[in-house]
């Protein structure tokens, strides 16, 4: 753990999505949905778009953005 994680305080990273990994850009416990609101804890994430730079709690919200901008 680096100085500037704390596992108590949970607090939302800034993340990169790239295809197949993500990096993490500002350190944090989870990233914000962008469907639901939902908080995802950054070792449960595995739904996100590339092209549109967002997090997805699973399969269907992620079908519902492209539905939604398709």
């Amino acid at each position: 753990m680096n100085r500037y994680e704390n596992p108590r305080i949970p607090s939302e990273a800034r993340v990169r999505y790239l295809d197949g990994d993500y990096q993490v850009e500002t350190p944090g416990t989870f990233v914000r949905c962008a469907v639901t609101g939902t908080a995802i804890p950054l070792d449960e994430l595995k739904y996100w778009s590339v092209e549109r730079q967002e997090a997805y709690v699973d399969a269907n919200a992620s079908m519902k953005r492209h539905l939604e901008l398709s």
